[in-house]
């Protein structure tokens, strides 16, 4: 996926005029004279076209099915990254509630259960969940350290879950028969994310900061293995951690064109704060564990210097989508909306087609060919998609846009 490299937007004639303006636009300050005003002014994406038989919530609204089946969102609903769970199950309940308005005799119900988005929290949840034999499958957990805590539970239940964000690659080297990744993993993510800090942002010097999450050090590792000599330094970092004096005097020391932060948007907010603060003038770049509105809000006027990677796809710009979602919380869809969305229309279209136990609807999943909204959803034998797309993305004047396909 990292060779193949686009910058625009998926219909053909938008991705040529885009990278025709990529192209004009691709020159690089770099190192320590950039600054956040003068990066690489990558266009935005404004359209995506929605696949013609995109599997629907609503299905053909003639369902039947017995009261009390019941899916479930478990993650975070709380904790200092508690949005990237929010914008999941937001988008679970939107299909829910739109399955259930278009198909009178089959109600299917909705529990949410809070982790906190932590591992050692997340067992008690999840071992809640599982009791509940009416919960025939779930969504959850978006983080990769929760969903390692944890995958053991659910195949010990043969209850399906399906994760809108989780994106470690050992998540599917457990065994597991139940797990499911509704996007890439960060061994696409990370030569992605490679390629374009070094090929559209035009930086050659690459500073590589991880926290202490299964998420971040994951990903630390794979971008670290495709950037190779392009790394001028790496440090560490804590989940947590409020002073990131020590580690920003080395990047200034180091004067890199780019730091890329594997984490989330809770530590990497305040970090590019202390960067700039410190007098640090080139980009920063965040995976989708960063790539949130609450980043910007917490950063402040810093985060004018971030891009940001993610196997997720902009569900601003699939319009009937955004309206509905808009309508449906008042607010924009955010980071892993649409995937939510479309992990419960996977499961919403199994019990519509007769799967209304654990044991169905695993096998439905494990079975399934079909478009969602964001994406073709099929899956290999250990639950990774057949296919994924990595998307990039900017801060542009307070707001984060897409900039096009980037692997």
């Amino acid at each position: 996926m990292a060779s193949k490299r686009i910058i625009g937007a998926v219909a053909a004639a938008a991705a040529v005029m885009l990278l025709t303006a990529g192209c004009v636009n691709q020159s690089s300050t770099g190192g320590s004279t950039s600054s956040a005003a003068s990066k690489v002014d990558l266009p935005a994406q404004t359209t995506i076209s929605v696949p013609k038989d995109a599997v629907l919530p609503a299905g053909d609204g003639n369902a039947k099915c017995s009261s009390g089946l019941t899916l479930a969102y478990i993650g975070a609903e709380t904790g200092p990254n508690a949005q990237l769970g929010i914008n999941i199950y937001n988008g679970v309940q939107l299909a829910i509630d739109q399955h259930n308005k278009a198909n009178p005799g089959c109600q299917v119900q909705f529990k949410k259960f809070d982790t906190e988005g932590d591992p050692t929290k997340a067992t008690g949840p999840v071992t809640q969940a599982v009791n509940e034999k009416d919960i025939i499958g779930v969504v959850g957990l978006p983080f990769s350290g929760e969903s390692q805590a944890t995958g053991g539970i659910f195949e010990q239940a043969g209850l399906v879950h399906i994760t809108a964000s989780a994106t470690n690659p050992g998540l599917t080297k457990n065994g597991w028969t139940t797990f499911f990744r509704a996007l890439g993993n960060d061994n696409v993510q990370g030569p992605a994310a490679a390629t374009f800090i070094t090929k559209e942002l035009k930086d050659k010097k690459v500073y590589v900061v991880q926290d202490d999450s299964d998420y971040g050090i994951g990903l630390s590792t794979a971008i670290q293995k495709s950037l190779g000599s392009d790394v001028v330094g790496t440090d560490k970092v804590t989940t947590g951690q409020k002073d990131f004096s020590a580690t920003v005097s080395k990047i200034v020391n180091a004067k890199p064109d780019a730091v890329f932060y594997s984490g989330y948007y809770a530590e990497g907010a305040p970090f590019d704060q202390q960067l700039v603060n410190k007098g640090y003038k080139g980009v920063f770049v965040g995976p989708d564990g960063v790539k949130d509105d609450q980043f910007i809000k917490l950063a402040g006027d810093a985060s004018n210097n971030a891009y940001f990677t993610c196997p997720c796809i902009p569900g601003e710009l699939i319009k009937s989508f955004s309206d509905q979602y808009q309508s449906a919380f008042n607010a924009a869809p955010g980071t892993y909306s649409i995937e939510g969305y479309d992990s419960a229309t996977i499961l919403l279209a199994g019990i519509d087609k007769g799967n209304t136990d654990r044991s169905k609807l695993k096998d439905w999943v494990k079975s399934y060919n079909a478009d969602g909204l964001s994406k073709h959803y099929q899956w290999d034998s250990v639950g990774e998609l057949a296919k994924s797309t990595v998307y990039g993305y900017k801060v542009d004047n307070g707001k984060i846009v897409s900039v096009g396909v980037i692997g």
